[in-house]
């Protein structure tokens, strides 16, 4: 029998009652909100819509995403607007090493957008981030969620040079659907884009959202996938349809499936696995430093 793609159209699904968050309440969230828009920050938690912008924020933290707000890419599970980015802002760097300090972040998780329109694209800007961070908050750890660069080398050894604690970048989604969730993107030069970066030496991370048609035989692979090409941390997490113009959710998965995919993903190899309904990449990012499986655990 041939395996499902992901559905164009279908009916909005209600979500079930493991999808609830809270919203986004206190003076912590409301610290974080005044220092995002004094210092003109983004961040993927606003502009990827995630549900645990109240918990994050509330507890101080936020995933900083540099390179501006608009992608060069139009995935179609992606809430950040696709279209032509603005010029390069260089002081950018500064800013958000200056956020990081005020706001006491002992771990940090910084992203960007594609920009395919740069010849380095964008590898410049996240040196001299992680160079800035690194200079105004030495105790401050780093994970940096990165783009594939094309899987150009020289662009993703600039990313190696700085030598950030984590280094991810996300598959996404399982191979068959990869050309229907993300367009511009290439499945396999997302595994390269990981073994790369662990023969340069880096502690590597990426995740897949669930619920988009995958089988769980699909799931597996991927993860076996990542384990073969050198990846440490994997994060599995349920596909939330962000509008109505982005891909349906196909199934929301049970949270007793996502805990049976962790229990999986040890008996793989892998060195950490987060797997549950609401999680995202940047989700519980400060553990992802050391290893989760049980007979490594501290």
């Amino acid at each position: 029998m041939e395996a499902p793609t992901v559905p164009e159209q279908q009916e909005q699904q209600k979500k079930p009652n493991w999808l609830r968050v809270r919203l986004p309440i206190g003076e912590n969230y409301k610290q974080v909100r005044s220092l995002v828009d004094t210092y003109k920050l983004h961040t993927i938690c606003e502009s990827g819509n995630c549900p645990n912008m109240g918990e994050c924020w509330g507890a101080g933290t936020a995933t900083f995403m540099i390179l501006g707000n608009v992608c060069t890419r139009s995935c179609g599970f992606c809430a950040v607007a696709t279209g032509r980015p603005e010029a390069v802002d260089w002081d950018e760097p500064q800013r958000v090493a200056e956020a990081i300090y005020l706001m006491k972040v002992k771990h940090a998780v910084i992203t960007s957008v594609d920009r395919d329109e740069l010849a380095d694209g964008g590898s410049v800007i996240w040196a001299n981030t992680v160079r800035a961070v690194r200079a105004l908050n030495p105790e401050t750890t780093l994970e940096t969620l990165i783009p594939d660069f094309k899987g150009n080398h020289p662009n993703i050894d600039r990313v190696i040079e700085v030598a950030p604690e984590v280094v991810s970048h996300n598959l996404e989604t399982v191979e068959r659907l990869t050309r229907q969730v993300r367009i511009q993107a290439k499945y396999h030069r997302s595994l390269e884009v990981i073994r790369y970066l662990k023969a340069g030496g880096m502690r590597t991370k990426s995740g897949i959202m669930l619920g988009l048609g995958e089988t769980r035989e699909e799931v597996i692979r991927s993860m076996e996938d990542l384990r073969d090409n050198g990846c440490d941390v994997v994060t599995l997490g349920q596909y939330l349809q962000p509008t109505r113009k982005h891909l349906p959710v196909a199934r929301f998965i049970h949270p007793d499936e996502f805990a049976e995919y962790r229990e999986i993903g040890y008996a793989l190899g892998l060195d950490y696995v987060e797997s549950g309904p609401l999680v995202r990449s940047s989700y519980h990012a400060e553990k992802h430093l050391f290893s989760g499986r049980p007979e490594k655990s501290r």
